[in-house]
């Protein structure tokens, strides 16, 4: 009877690796730990250079301009006071908004034209309406400065043939914001464009089919077979390139600087001069904060209404 006992305990005491290795190996088997791992990189990414950087701007806020004292909320609360902090605001909104209109729309126009086209031109029609989103931004925004100088632009010099007189592109406040949403939406309209022609490219064709055989016009086809296709992709288009407009910097930081008198200042060009020109990084922190909650509440909703159709398909 002790033998049996004795033999039963050695064979519990060798299973019981093999559990634990059935165990593990069941749990690396998992896609969900595969998953896991695999983004791990990733993570550890956005954690180093999106999560610190965050957590210490929301630390630098809350001190003094000489960064040696504890202040709580009073930088916010004196930016809360300055109408030139409202202003950016406004202007930083009407700037993003804006642009993404005329983004979303010239790219849904100018996929609808590039879808049509056989084969061979489309490629090439691709490449070439690809290139204003491959020059980089500082490059292509300095020619589009020596389009609107004051003194030798190329755009006074052909108004004039029509009689029309020099326009103040970058003097005047309402031409220097349509000069740097202009530049933007240039920039910006082919990255909407190979997003929505790689949407339209996934539309079955027996809808439109059927759709004509019914007796749909253009546009019915349009309002009731491509965008309800597409709409998940123009909700994350829309939301990536509301992020990189409102985050701008680089083309109204070489067109403007903000000016003529801080009418063109975004976010990222007044937390700019704040922070670095005026050697007050504390409030510049607070500047670049603002963006945060406006984002988030813009993100909740599209996302949300993603999510809703999602669950709806």
């Amino acid at each position: 009877m002790a033998d049996v006992v004795v033999e039963q305990g050695r064979l519990a005491r060798a299973g019981s690796p093999r559990k634990k290795n059935a165990s593990l190996r069941n749990v690396m088997g998992r896609k969900s730990t595969v998953a896991f791992f695999l983004t791990l990189p990733l993570i550890l990414l956005i954690a180093l250079f999106v999560l610190y950087p965050a957590f210490y701007s929301l630390y630098l806020a809350t001190l003094n301009k000489a960064m040696t004292k504890f202040v709580g909320l009073s930088n916010f609360t004196f930016l809360f006071k300055r109408e030139t902090f409202w202003m950016v605001v406004k202007q930083s909104c009407i700037f993003a908004i804006t642009a993404v209109i005329f983004k979303a729309l010239i790219g849904f126009i100018v996929a609808h034209f590039v879808h049509n086209i056989p084969g061979k031109k489309q490629r090439k029609w691709r490449g070439m309406l690809l290139v204003p989103w491959v020059i980089p931004p500082a490059m292509s925004t300095l020619a589009w400065l020596w389009l609107f100088d004051p003194s030798y632009s190329a755009f006074n010099y052909t108004l004039s043939f029509f009689g029309v007189g020099p326009i103040p592109w970058l003097g005047d406040a309402f031409w220097a914001r349509f000069s740097v949403i202009l530049v933007n939406v240039w920039y910006g309209a082919p990255f909407f464009l190979i997003m929505y022609l790689a949407a339209l490219k996934s539309v079955p064709d027996q809808l439109y089919e059927a759709a004509a055989i019914d007796g749909a016009n253009w546009w019915q086809r349009i309002w009731f077979i491509t965008l309800p296709m597409m709409r998940n992709i123009i909700a994350i288009t829309t939301l990536f390139s509301l992020i990189v407009t409102f985050a701008n910097f680089d083309i109204v930081r070489i067109l403007t600087s903000g000016g003529p008198l801080d009418q063109t200042h975004l976010f990222a060009t007044w937390a700019f001069q704040v922070g670095i020109q005026s050697s007050d990084i504390p409030l510049g922190a607070c500047v670049s904060l603002f963006m945060v909650p406006i984002l988030a509440v813009a993100a909740v909703f599209i996302l949300r209404d993603v999510s809703k159709r999602g669950n709806e398909a």
